[in-house]
């Protein structure tokens, strides 16, 4: 063979599984001896395996990671992180390429990716929208192997999607902000996001709603209108529907879906609520850690954005070389982190 062969590549040949080639090679118990030599010969034909999760000798894997280009603390959070992984990338030899893509037009978004040329795999993050999944779909048609990264794009070929469960997300902040709710005169939760096609914050939202309706009917659940994502456009809209929509003596609480947590917490704060109103937000960035500290977040729900990367990379490296069981991953949980538990 012209490079080394894979696990699966050895077990083919000798006629086993690829568990069975594992445990010969690492010596472990459990295989007759006739297995093992039969194993052992056709290691010995076909040179020594690749094993998963390593490079084969001599070859860079060359992976891209697109993002929005949006300016988000969130999205910033993920390109530091991306970056500090240049050591563990270095170490499985692949080399690591980030794109940001001004996801306002999702028409150029498709035609900026399907651009994304001279790699092997591609960990994405984008709008779940029409075109976006068509340019995903030629490009897994073009052999790049796509996974999506914290926000799924359903109905198109990617190989799997590597974050948490985001509707089990909204469905925790629900419970965290209707326990709160004991004083019986707030009985209303708001729902504030920002205008999004990212299934992520789709599906948070829906999680949040069945959560409220299905185990506290005493609850009135109010979506305010879309939020800017800027902190200042957010703290204005949002106190702008205090001041029209929402009677600010009822809300207990405040569940923000995405960005411009800062501008809900400032708005709270002008309409004289912050010590009456809990306010859950997703993601652990430095201004969000802040508010908690402050007080001004009740809880932060967060993942691991650091193993979510390098994850990507390792199924994304397993895909390329045949590795079987390349998409069994496992999802990272949702930690709820509060003023009491940010260290």
């Amino acid at each position: 063979m012209s490079s080394a062969p894979t696990i699966a590549d050895i077990a083919r040949t000798a006629g086993v599984g690829t568990a069975t080639v594992d445990r010969v090679l690492n010596r472990r118990a459990g295989v007759n001896a006739e297995t093992v030599q039969r194993v052992l010969q056709v290691v010995e034909e076909l040179g020594a395996p690749q094993q998963p999760g390593r490079p084969r000798r001599g070859a860079n894997a060359r992976f891209a990671y697109v993002l929005p280009a949006d300016d988000s603390p969130f999205l910033e959070l993920v390109e530091r992180q991306i970056a500090q992984a240049a050591g563990d990338f270095r170490h499985a030899h692949i080399t690591e390429v980030t794109h940001r893509i001004d996801s306002t037009d999702p028409g150029r978004f498709a035609e900026e990716l399907a651009q994304v040329g001279d790699c092997e795999g591609i960990a994405l993050l984008a709008p779940d929208l029409p075109p976006i999944k068509r340019a995903i779909n030629e490009l897994v048609r073009a052999g790049v192997h796509v996974v999506t990264l914290f926000s799924d794009v359903a109905g198109s070929m990617r190989e799997t999607c590597i974050g948490a469960d985001n509707r089990a997300a909204g469905r925790t902040a629900g419970l965290l902000l209707a326990r709160m709710a004991n004083d019986g005169r707030r009985d209303t939760l708001l729902l504030s996001s920002q205008a999004t096609r990212l299934s992520a914050e789709i599906e948070r939202r829906i999680g949040f709603a069945h959560v409220i309706e299905e185990r506290f009917p005493r609850l009135h659940l109010v979506r305010t209108p879309d939020l800017p994502a800027d902190d200042d456009g957010a703290c204005r809209a949002l106190l702008q529907a205090l001041r029209d929509d929402i009677d600010p003596a009822r809300v207990a609480g405040i569940y923000n879906v995405g960005s411009g947590s800062a501008g809900v917490a400032r708005a709270l704060a002008e309409a004289g609520l912050a010590a009456h109103v809990g306010v859950a937000a997703h993601d652990f960035t430095d201004e969000n850690a802040s508010l908690l500290s402050a007080n001004a977040l009740s809880y932060v729900l967060h993942q691991d954005i650091h193993y979510c990367v390098l994850t990507a990379a390792r199924v994304l490296r397993a895909l390329c070389e045949n590795v079987r069981g390349a998409l069994n991953v496992v999802q990272p949980r949702i930690e709820i982190l509060t003023a009491e538990n940010l260290h």
